[in-house]
């Protein structure tokens, strides 16, 4: 089905879709890589997200649905070897299925339904797995959207990609807004702004979380800069019961989304 095996990693090809693997090239060409059978399930239930794949012999036997569903679509299906999988893949041990896409990321405006209950915003959020497992964590808490300011990491990037295990092509996202505008555009569609903070002056049990919300979350070092902070309705912190010092930004953005959906469904 795949066609001739690609063993030249230096051929047009390969050093085409190999290139994505670096963010300005991913913006030059406006494509971007989602590799294992997971993101490659997700992206082709795109219409038209998906240009290209590159899959192994034994990848092609193990997901046959997979290859056969992309050549439905008229997705070209290039079998490569391992040493040309190797050279796609950014994981240690590859899955042995990359596929080319399209940016799926929307305006700002296009991302915000006009009924948004709930909303994620990464502010100066610089680690690509965090921000890929805030990405899951906002789909399966029910988010109407994901947004990534200016200053944060791209959601293309590789190891973001995966850590969203498929959620990047679920949620809107939207890219590039300066916190401020995002900001802006949220209060305006009537969400309650409340930034994630260590340092905030109330507690998950002290607020309520039943009307519209959108929760911004900041730097995994150094949380949310005070410009951020003055900006938001209100600085909440994820209360600890225990010994631990602090919980990481995604185990921390988790319960925040998850506290959100929760209390906008109970009764």
């Amino acid at each position: 089905m795949a066609g001739a095996e690609l063993t030249n990693v230096r051929s047009p090809r390969v050093k085409a879709a190999r290139r994505l693997t670096k963010r300005a090239f991913r913006d030059q060409d406006r494509k971007f890589l989602a590799e294992g059978p997971q993101a490659v399930r997700e992206a082709l239930k795109l219409d038209g997200i998906t240009l290209e794949l590159f899959t192994t012999a034994e990848a092609e036997a193990r997901h046959p649905e997979l290859v056969g569903t992309a050549a439905d679509q008229g997705v070209p299906v290039h079998r490569a070897s391992g040493e040309v999988m190797a050279e796609l893949s950014q994981t240690v041990t590859p899955q042995g299925l990359v596929a080319v896409c399209r940016p799926v990321h929307v305006p700002l405006d296009d991302a915000l339904p006009e009924a948004a209950r709930l909303v994620a915003v990464l502010a100066h959020v610089r680690d690509p797995g965090n921000a890929g497992t805030v990405m899951r964590a906002a789909d399966a808490a029910g988010a109407d959207a994901v947004l990534f300011t200016d200053a944060s990491v791209d959601p293309y990037n590789g190891k973001c990609v995966r850590a969203s295990a498929g959620s990047l092509f679920h949620v809107p996202v939207a890219v590039g807004a300066p916190v401020a505008q995002a900001v802006r555009r949220l209060k305006e569609r009537g969400l309650r702004v409340l930034a994630a903070d260590g340092a905030g002056r109330h507690t998950l049990d002290d607020v309520d979380l039943s009307g519209p919300t959108a929760w911004i979350f900041g730097n995994e070092a150094w949380g949310l800069p005070e410009e951020v902070l003055g900006v938001a309705d209100d600085v909440v912190r994820v209360p600890i019961y225990g010994q631990a010092e602090s919980l990481n930004l995604a185990t921390a953005a988790a319960v925040c989304l998850y506290s959100s959906a929760r209390a906008q469904r109970v009764p």
